[in-house]
């Protein structure tokens, strides 16, 4: 070998061996997921609903195309799993046989806290049923795995949990008048206050299950999106109204969080304040190097304010645009989300997920 090629040679090997050492020694033993369309990796699929996205172009920048992630490409649970030195956690609903457990996601697609959140267009996992399936999961599949019950403590208690939701309970729910009557009988603070001692429930069972280390996203500014945006009337970018309806929910979530934090022993409840960097985002794009913050990357149905069509071509310059289809963001912004929350200051709160692993 060349003198020349052998630093380039001594590069790869090392490279090589860094990711060895980087999955052989992961940063946490497993990454679980719940939540709706914005972490769904798959679990739609294979449920009876229409909010599926297993086709093109959903898919068209992730290695393994159109999985059911309803994005271009990965999802912020997704470079969260690549920074812990993880595989990315499978689909529940894909599960077969008896595998290594290092996380599993549960996460489905239209759904939200409330059981009937998204059944006007099909069945999927509320959030209830999703920590249903990892009960199911800690007292069937994990026992092959650990025999030892303080193994098995341990193993969960160092695992990272991350859960968005509740999105779904605005946009599928309390703003659809025709399909469901909530906004005629909850105010919008009371509103929040049911969703949020639901919630609240869900993760005490968690906790009584054996996360200790989670991590909570907010809502997002859902007045932003174009399924809003596109049939409200509004002044500027976004209908401030509905984001308003978000930072309601959100106050109640981070209080729930802090609560929950100081009395559930040992437990680490972190709040992904994502909300104001989705605004932003969209207030200051060339932060982000995004130009289009009002279109989908995607063609969707109903002018722009719905899912993907099938197999038609997205636009050329995904990594530009906020939004990839009338909901959900691009590969870009969830990697902002994700790089922040895992190692910076002003996203995931008291803790960023670097500094939660390490405790």
């Amino acid at each position: 070998m060349t003198e020349k090629f052998r630093p380039l040679a001594f590069l790869i090997i090392l490279l090589l061996f860094v990711q060895s050492v980087i999955s052989e020694f992961p940063l946490a033993p497993a990454l679980y997921v719940f939540g709706d369309s914005l972490f769904d990796s798959g679990n739609n699929n294979l449920l009876p609903t229409f909010a599926k996205a297993d086709f093109k172009p959903y898919g068209i920048n992730f290695n393994g195309g159109a999985t059911g992630r309803f994005t271009n490409g990965k999802t912020v649970a997704d470079f969260i799993a690549e920074f812990l030195g993880l595989p990315f956690s499978p689909p529940y609903l894909s599960l077969r046989g008896s595998i290594k457990l290092t996380g599993l996601n549960y996460a489905s697609g239209s759904c939200g806290i409330l059981p009937e959140t998204g059944n006007i267009i099909g069945k999927c996992l509320h959030l209830s049923e999703q920590v249903d399936l990892f009960q199911r999961t800690v007292e069937k599949e994990l026992p092959k795995q650990y025999d030892d019950p303080e193994e098995l403590s341990s193993y969960l208690s160092r695992s990272i949990f991350l859960i968005s939701t509740g999105s779904n309970d605005y946009v599928n729910n309390y703003l659809q008048q025709n399909f469901y009557d909530k906004s005629k009988h909850y105010s919008p603070e009371s509103f929040a206050k049911l969703l949020i001692d639901a919630l609240s429930q869900q993760f005490q069972r968690l906790y009584r299950l054996g996360a200790r280390k989670v991590i909570m996203f907010e809502i997002g500014p859902i007045g932003c999106i174009p399924s809003l945006t596109k049939q409200l009337k509004h002044n500027g970018l976004c209908a401030e109204e509905y984001n308003n309806l978000a930072v309601i929910f959100n106050n109640q979530l981070s209080d729930m969080l802090k609560n929950l934090t100081s009395t559930l022993r040992g437990s680490a409840l972190i709040l992904g304040h994502a909300h104001w960097l989705g605004f932003d985002a969209v207030t200051n794009p060339s932060t982000y190097g995004l130009m289009d913050l009002i279109g989908p990357c995607c063609i969707t149905w109903a002018n722009g304010t719905s899912a993907c069509i099938p197999e038609l071509l997205p636009c050329r310059n995904a990594e530009k645009h906020y939004f990839w289809d009338g909901y959900h963001l691009t590969e870009t912004v969830y990697r902002v989300i994700a790089t922040k929350c895992f190692n910076g200051t002003d996203v995931c709160i008291p803790k960023n997920i670097k500094e939660l692993v390490e405790d």
